[in-house]
């Protein structure tokens, strides 16, 4: 039985990937990315534990960091969460896997990936209030076993309050916290996605 109950994700060929442009940690140009990888006939699914074990492709992930009045939301990642190799890591990221339940009009369209973006969001936490969001860069990182099989695609959600809560225990210590604290004394416990995140952050604005 697989440990991932037959679950199906997003993945693009890493070929695709290193042809649009290989990259090792983070880049601002995620539209650009996002878009090739969603052309008829490059993204597919694919069933995830295979996935996992399977450094020809990536995997996609929408990791989405949100702001208010300048500080951006940080937890730790609790031991209910589904990623083991993660756990006790500080993140900022909030987000995973794109599934069939996502399918809008054909798996390879931008529509199914913000789908499963507006999913992943709603599973993990409850925001009250308004916020625009836009597409920060895209992730990658080849020097450990989960960031070879995985790509990221950032997103930033800018709120007009700060009235957030965590909607499953894996998001434990949720706090809104200054970009200067995560780039200082919170910078070595970050996972190196949230590192790569708040360094793309700090290079957008």
């Amino acid at each position: 039985m697989s440990r991932y109950n037959g679950e199906q994700v997003l993945v693009v060929p890493r070929s695709t990937f290193e042809e649009v442009g290989y990259f090792q940690g983070q880049c601002q140009e995620g539209e650009r990315y996002l878009q090739a990888f969603m052309k008829p006939g490059v993204a597919s699914f694919m069933d995830r534990e295979a996935a996992e074990n399977d450094p020809s492709h990536k995997q996609i992930i929408a990791y989405a960091i949100f702001s208010y009045q300048g500080k951006i939301l940080h937890y730790t990642r609790g031991g209910s969460g589904g990623e083991a190799r993660l756990h006790d890591k500080g993140s900022i990221g909030i987000g995973g896997h794109i599934n069939p339940i996502d399918e809008q009009q054909g798996y390879e369209g931008v529509a199914t990936y913000l789908a499963g973006v507006e999913r992943e969001i709603r599973e993990e936490l409850v925001i009250e209030g308004n916020c625009s969001q836009r597409i920060l860069g895209v992730l990658n990182d080849d020097t450990n076993d989960v960031g070879a099989v995985h790509l990221g695609i950032v997103h930033l959600f800018e709120l007009d309050s700060d009235n957030v809560r965590a909607n499953e225990s894996a998001l434990a210590n949720l706090r809104f916290v200054s970009p200067d604290e995560l780039c200082g004394e919170l910078y070595e416990k970050l996972e190196t996605w949230s590192q790569f995140a708040i360094d793309l952050y700090k290079a957008t604005r």
